[in-house]
């Protein structure tokens, strides 16, 4: 490829991100950073829904809030894109909005690019739908290819969730409309009811707690639920909110977490990137990804299972927010 036609599509990189929000300078200020010949991230196919998503995903939860100035925040995300995250994941929890009105901005000019997955808190038909609709408004979009119930707890909460005025019957309901083209639950809490919500409900996705500690028993119970009925599965709390990250005992590399969790089988590791240096650390990690083999593995859960429990406490009613209706959670 000659060197103006490299050029003049990084221009054009750089025109659609500024378009989107994010300053001229910003943008080419995280670029230089990029190779110019780099090789393209892996993809998977999301189970049955057939569609294609990088083996990373963009975790637009607390860590992109971290980013306190917006054009920055724009920017990291437009460089996320550009170096082949096409996965996004926000959430109505994360900021109350703020995180899908960030992503709003970007989706405006860069919607055909990405996977646009959002989560709605609510546990009544009523507020289901109020809230979804305002996500779409916040997005930017006329709809999202995925939407999940946010945060499934215990078997008391699935019983709201599924009860005759519950949320389930909206999350099916925007599905049947079009207003999402597939559906789904997330969960960092119990892997048992996230396995009865599996078994019972025609979902397309799950998002799940997978990490080398498996705290909540997700991967012993809820995964193979879902690979039985080829579910596109995403992984999240791969670093355990980085409990699990740093050196010595009970503690692993990022390396080693995220090669952890994207040796399952799922298809999509999220994390949260509230540093550009992360984003380009960790799509070189997925961009060279080799599996651990059995040996490896069992070593990690081996040193990260003695802390499973503490880090089960941990995750005990934890928002990836922050949020002012903290109630809505509470369920």
């Amino acid at each position: 490829m000659s060197q103006d036609v490299t050029r003049r599509k990084f221009l054009e990189k750089l025109a659609l991100g500024t378009a989107a929000g994010a300053s001229l300078p910003l943008l080419a200020e995280v670029a230089r950073a990029t190779p110019a010949a780099a090789s393209p991230l892996p993809h998977r196919t999301l189970g049955r829904t057939e569609a294609s998503v990088s083996i990373l995903a963009f975790g637009c939860g607390s860590r992109f809030l971290m980013y306190e100035d917006e054009e920055k925040a724009l920017a990291a995300l437009n460089h996320a894109i550009d170096l082949g995250i096409d996965y996004l994941d926000t959430a109505y929890a994360y900021g109350d909005g703020k995180s899908e009105t960030r992503v709003g901005k970007v989706m405006a000019t860069r919607r055909k690019e990405v996977f646009l997955a959002t989560k709605i808190p609510d546990r009544t038909r009523d507020e289901f739908m109020r809230r979804f609709e305002g996500s779409l408004k916040r997005l930017q979009v006329d709809h999202v290819d995925l939407v999940h119930l946010h945060s499934l707890g215990h078997a008391d909460d699935l019983a709201k969730i599924e009860a005759a005025d519950g949320a389930l019957k909206g999350l099916l309901e925007v599905r049947e409309q079009k207003m999402t083209r597939f559906i789904g639950m997330t969960s960092h809490t119990d892997g048992e009811v996230m396995a009865q919500a599996i078994a019972r409900h025609d979902l397309n996705c799950v998002q799940m707690a997978l990490n080398a500690s498996r705290n909540g028993r997700f991967e012993e119970l809820a995964l193979p639920a879902a690979n039985k009925k080829n579910l596109g599965i995403i992984a999240m709390k791969v670093t355990g909110q980085e409990f699990l990250v740093g050196t010595g005992e009970n503690k692993a590399s990022i390396d080693q977490l995220l090669r952890y969790s994207m040796s399952l089988p799922v298809t999509t590791a999220v994390i949260g990137m509230p540093h550009v240096e992360h984003i380009d650390q960790n799509i070189d990690i997925a961009r060279t990804f080799k599996p651990l083999d059995p040996v490896e593995k069992e070593a990690l859960r081996k040193n990260l299972g003695t802390v499973r429990g503490a880090l089960e406490k941990r995750l005990v009613g934890h928002l990836d927010g922050p949020t002012s209706t903290p109630e809505i959670f509470c369920v």
